[in-house]
């Protein structure tokens, strides 16, 4: 599993999100800046969180985005899924994968499974408030 740029950056502005959350929305502008990140790219992002309920948006002058809950209720697994679409390290771990015609002879997919359940354990684990701490 490779986390690709918008992975990473939903992470990166999630973060800035939650270290300079006030009661008003914060431009994205602002977040691109600190950030430093294209404005474009950073608004992807925020559609995308936004439909899954990460975020809450207003468009327009005033505008910008605001985090709807606590730092702590974030999980860095939840949002690698929906930014990255999975975090398994094969294909035939994923979701909605065809099942594999060699599943019961496969030697490696005993190992391919415990790795997978590391990687979703541990990033499950960790949420946007313990980034924060973390420097």
């Amino acid at each position: 599993m490779i986390v690709s740029t918008r992975g990473r950056y939903a992470l990166r502005v999630l973060v800035d999100m939650a270290e300079h959350a006030t009661d008003t929305r914060i431009p994205l502008k602002e977040i691109a800046e600190r950030q430093e990140i294209s404005q474009k790219y950073i608004e992807a992002i925020m559609t995308l969180l936004s439909k899954n309920g990460y975020v809450d948006g207003v468009h327009g002058k005033g505008g910008g985005y605001k985090l709807n809950r606590d730092p702590s209720e974030y999980k860095i697994g939840d949002i690698l899924r929906v930014t990255e679409g999975t975090l398994a390290p094969v294909h035939c771990l994923e979701k909605d994968a065809e099942k594999c015609p060699r599943e019961s002879i496969c030697r490696t997919l005993g190992m391919w499974t415990k790795l997978d359940n590391l990687i979703e354990g541990y990033l499950d684990s960790l949420t946007i408030a313990d980034l924060m701490e973390k420097r």
